[in-house]
């Protein structure tokens, strides 16, 4: 069955919340590396977010396995990190979810960040056509890749 997307409310935070912890929880599993964080964000602040920005979900038999939230300033769209459920990758989740939010904004510009271990997301981004445009090193483990789609 296919996931359907669809805009997330207030009353889905605490259900996207948990699914941003499986996923950093996951993606630290696969890499065994324990020193990538959990999402620091409490459920207030996730539901504030919901006031500035655009959340969309992915529901699949009445749970949410994916989410990304963007906003748009200036002409640039910018996205949060993309987050699909561990046992729903590769099943085009993600795509679906990035050109949603895509077709909501008339940006000339999206931006987005994600963990530099994310090889697989790297190689989603830039089949969906963004690319590199800057990486910042965090800890001397870690560091965030800035990608951007013109």
């Amino acid at each position: 069955m296919e996931a359907a997307i669809e805009r997330a409310s207030v009353a889905d935070a605490e259900e996207i919340l948990l699914l941003q912890k499986l996923a950093y929880r996951s993606e630290a599993e696969r890499y065994d590396d324990d020193r990538i964080e959990p999402l620091v964000q409490t459920l207030e602040q996730l539901r504030g977010q919901f006031g500035d920005h655009v959340v969309l979900k992915a529901v699949a038999a009445g749970a949410i396995v994916g989410s990304v939230r963007a906003s748009e300033q200036g002409g640039t769209c910018y996205i949060g990190k993309l987050m699909v459920h561990p046992n729903k990758q590769n099943q085009g989740i993600g795509s679906r979810l990035m050109h949603a939010i895509e077709g909501l904004f008339p940006a000339s510009r999206f931006e987005l960040f994600t963990g530099s271990r994310s090889e697989k997301n790297l190689l989603l981004y830039e089949k969906l056509g963004y690319r590199v445009f800057r990486e910042r090193r965090v800890t001397a483990d870690y560091g965030l890749v800035y990608l951007e789609k013109n």
